[in-house]
């Protein structure tokens, strides 16, 4: 039986998969599990959303989920994913609820559960509220059901944060952001300005259907353009709940999460705030990140795919920067979860206080061409661990030697294997990449 919580929480088609029976649930349950680990106090949950318009409805059963179990509901309204987490830091709430499905589209949604401290839950705990689910329990009624108030400095207390957190002045760089319709819509231009930019603001103007539709940071062709049509300095695009950060030079080139975290290593390294010495990527990172955390003295340490293995390596290990090619980028120092717009004001940050343009700035790690195939296949443990396959990936090794890299990995929710290859040349990983995949898919 598959996990109910994916690696993001629970996510799904609005009204279908995910509806609000079950967000109800969710939320009650939730509560029922903090409570049997302490009675003590009344519990109190802070609830956000994105703009999606199924998100008013599960905003709805999330809170009578909460309240029936004798939470107390704080609503924070629409605000960016970090910025939930970081207020259950700051208020000392019991547990955040943010929905949200981050860059899917509009029709899905989904429900992310912060435990106390702003972190995201346990597998164990996560677990637990999928398994008890279908509890039938006596409900609190009367003075002990819960009470719900809305927070209108929200938005207000998350900016401050951010500027708090932004080591320089950002005057004289002009920046298009591209919010996607979503979360940020508000957020990120106010912040921007405030530390200093000039913002051109670019899909904010969420209408409950528009968001992440052929925008934000895994669309980013529109904010390519405008930000030579402006003469804009920067580009920064989000995605719906603003997790993410992916960045556009001068010229319109994309600049992606490992080029981020390769930048920002070099910041914190020289700010004497890269602890370790070390960076956390996922292994699905380019291999020019790691050849220029090598040349620059740094260790690059790789987990699976996923931010919350980057999170868990980087609180294991102390360690202060980390993150994923999207642009999921941690500051474990200032956040307890991916921050685009955080990571969008350490970037300009490291811009006003260099003087150097972000072509410059990104030019300091070369992407290696990628080439991606994914195979159907019948078993995916037998295919990857097939003596022909093992022989075929050292082979390829063997041939790229240190400037190329191959990758097999199963899917976690497929009968495909993902077959990965780096190499000097577009060609090349292409290439190699289909050689192996064709002897992947030949293994029964």
């Amino acid at each position: 039986m598959s996990r109910l919580f994916g690696t993001d929480g629970v996510r799904g088609l609005a009204n279908s998969d995910l509806g609000p029976e079950l967000a109800m649930s969710l939320a009650s349950t939730a509560a029922r599990v903090l409570y049997d680990r302490d009675d003590s106090r009344r519990r109190v949950a802070l609830v956000g959303r994105d703009p999606r318009a199924s998100g008013e409805m599960l905003e709805a059963a999330v809170t009578a989920g909460l309240t029936s179990a004798g939470a107390d509901v704080v609503r924070v309204g629409v605000l960016p994913t970090p910025a939930v987490a970081r207020l259950v830091a700051d208020t000392g709430a019991d547990l955040g609820v943010m929905i949200s499905a981050s860059h899917n589209p509009m029709p899905d949604n989904g429900i992310k559960l912060f435990a106390a401290g702003g972190h995201k839950l346990a597998d164990a705990l996560e677990d637990e509220i999928a398994a008890r689910l279908e509890e039938n329990p006596v409900r609190p009624v009367g003075e002990h059901v819960g009470r719900i108030r809305d927070m209108p400095e929200a938005l207000d207390r998350y900016v401050a944060h951010l500027l708090a957190s932004t080591p320089d002045s950002l005057d004289g760089l002009r920046v298009v952001v591209d919010c996607a319709h979503g979360a940020a819509f508000r957020a990120a231009p106010e912040a921007y300005r405030r530390a200093g930019a000039e913002v051109i603001a670019l899909h904010a103007e969420p209408d409950g259907l528009n968001i992440n539709d052929d925008v934000g940071s895994t669309r980013p062709d529109r904010l390519r353009a405008a930000v030579v049509e402006h003469g804009a300095d920067l580009g920064i695009a989000h995605d719906g709940d603003a997790d993410r950060c992916v960045a556009v030079d001068a010229t319109g080139e994309l600049v992606d999460g490992d080029q981020i975290l390769a930048v920002l290593a070099l910041a914190m390294r020289d700010a004497g705030e890269l602890a370790h010495g070390t960076v956390v990527a996922t292994v699905m990172s380019n291999l020019g990140l790691h050849l220029a955390m090598r040349e620059h003295g740094l260790e690059l340490r790789t987990t699976a795919v996923g931010d919350r293995y980057v999170l868990e390596e980087l609180r294991g290990g102390g360690f202060s920067l980390g993150g994923e090619q999207s642009g999921h980028i941690v500051l474990p120092e200032h956040a307890t979860t991916g921050d685009g717009l955080l990571t969008a004001l350490r970037l300009m940050s490291r811009m006003a206080a260099t003087g150097t343009p972000l072509a410059e700035l990104a030019a300091t790690m070369t992407r290696l061409p990628q080439s991606l195939v994914n195979v159907p296949v019948s078993d995916k443990s037998t295919a990857v661990n097939a003596p022909a396959v093992s022989e075929a990936v050292a082979s390829a090794e063997s041939e790229l030697g240190e400037h190329g890299r191959v990758l097999l990995r199963p899917s976690g929710t497929e009968q495909l294997v993902r077959v990965m290859v780096e190499a000097p040349t577009a060609e090349c990983a292409k290439r190699t990449a289909e050689q192996l995949a064709e002897i992947v898919g030949s293994i029964r």
